[in-house]
């Protein structure tokens, strides 16, 4: 009997494991960077001719992958780009990072990593197959196992893994090596080859005892996000209500060394994980008859932001005997966060959504994102000089980049509805908070 345990464990500590990637985008593409940089061959592979393309010219699309470093990889002959599931074929461990996004009717959508499962399946004997993406718990057995155990045992012919994602798009303080990553195994033996294999790229990897607690403690971290940004959200209502200043209060509240984390109110919540990942695990519980209330109440709360910060440009706007018919709205930021140009789920595309439905001419700004899709309408950047600020009835800042001058924001601008307390240091001018 083949002990394909100790071949593949001998082949990772030899640096000598080819690693295949299944997704080549936010996630992937920097753990196939990881890998490569650890010394390790890596076969990636996505069915988008258009990015594999860009990575054999040499080219990254993702901006915390730098392209010179694409270049120097591929030149190497260190990683290979495909668009064929056949060329995982001589991949010893491969890791699945494809989406997992919600149907419409808001339960999860498994196809993509069960389509992975299948792609792979021909050829996954003697390998580990590894899910990165978010799932709910139980999800990785229900999407991989179907394919990869047929006429296969787990843990003997083959090695199963979750160990999900915490790619942060633009953050730079921690990086894949310095990020502790989680990972669990169907059985003992999946989880020592796959602490094995990513050790070689993480300083501190974190084994948990099965696939269902490491699924579980992925949507811990967002929800534990979302629930807080949900409370400071309602704080921001709230003290609009009694006259208070929210930021003054937050920002006091951190003062305590002990005992309070500090989370700041916004126009909602965006990105590919915290508007979505909570959602898995309310699935999940509504199957058992139990209802996550803290979920639902915060779900509640930050799906209706946008609304409230239409209803602030609408007040100002009345303030100046206009109404939003007709008015010119000139939003500054559509990503859904500083200093990256992912809209996904932004809650600007929901506020620009509410503008146009009240027949206000929306136009925007960001320098990351130089177009955006709205409906049948492709809307462009505008140029952030003076006439385009004065011009404006009202500005409205969704996304605080660091690119903006906020003076020269508040020099021009009639007036200024702002979501992030950027101009908080900016005295002259007129602003309206969230």
């Amino acid at each position: 009997m083949t002990n394909y345990k100790e071949q593949l464990l001998k082949k990772i500590a030899n640096k000598e494991a080819i690693v295949g990637i299944v997704g080549l985008g936010y996630v992937g593409l920097p753990l196939a960077e990881a890998f490569c940089e650890a010394g390790l061959r890596v076969i990636g592979m996505d069915i988008s001719e258009e990015k594999v393309a860009m990575l054999r010219s040499g080219k990254s699309y993702v901006e915390d992958v730098p392209s010179n470093v694409i270049a120097r990889l591929v030149s190497s002959g260190k990683l290979r780009a495909t668009t064929q599931y056949a060329d995982l074929a001589e991949a010893d461990a491969i890791c699945i990072c494809v989406p997992t996004p919600l149907q419409k009717n808001r339960d999860p959508d498994i196809s993509y990593a069960q389509q992975a499962g299948q792609g792979v399946a021909p050829f996954a004997r003697g390998k580990l197959i590894s899910l990165e993406s978010t799932i709910y718990p139980g999800g990785t057995e229900a999407s991989l196992f179907p394919y990869l155990l047929k006429n296969l045992t787990v843990g003997e012919d083959l090695f199963v893994a979750f160990s999900p994602e915490r790619i942060d798009p633009g953050r730079t303080d921690y990086t894949v090596r310095t990020t502790p990553k989680v990972v669990g195994g169907a059985t003992p033996n999946c989880l020592e080859v796959s602490m094995a294999l990513y050790g070689t790229i993480v300083d501190n990897p974190v084994p948990v005892s099965s696939l269902e607690a490491a699924e579980l403690v992925k949507l811990l971290e967002n929800i534990f996000r979302m629930i807080n940004i949900g409370l400071v959200n309602e704080m921001a209502l709230m003290c609009n209500r009694l006259g208070v200043n929210v930021w003054e209060v937050i920002d006091a509240a951190a003062t305590k060394p002990y005992g309070f984390m500090k989370f700041t109110p916004g126009p909602g919540i965006g990105g590919h994980c915290i508007p979505i990942d909570p959602h898995y695990l309310s699935w999940t519980m509504r199957g058992l008859d139990y209802t996550p209330r803290f979920i639902e109440l915060a779900t509640d709360i930050n799906t209706h932001m946008p609304e409230h910060v239409v209803t602030k440009v609408a007040d100002a706007l009345n303030e100046d005997a206009k109404a939003l018919n007709g008015s010119n709205i000139l939003i500054l930021g559509i990503a859904y966060k500083p200093g990256i140009s992912d809209v996904r789920e932004s809650p600007a595309l929901h506020i620009i959504d509410l503008l146009r439905e009240k027949k206000a001419n929306v136009s925007y700004h960001d320098p990351y994102a130089a177009s955006l899709q709205v409906d049948d309408d492709v809307l462009t950047s505008a140029t952030l000089d003076a006439k385009t600020v004065a011009a404006a009835d009202c500005v409205v800042i969704v996304t605080n980049h660091k690119e903006y001058d906020w003076a020269f924001v508040g020099k021009h601008a009639r007036v200024v509805v702002d979501t992030r307390n950027a101009m908080k240091a900016v005295t002259d001018a007129r602003v309206i908070g969230i």
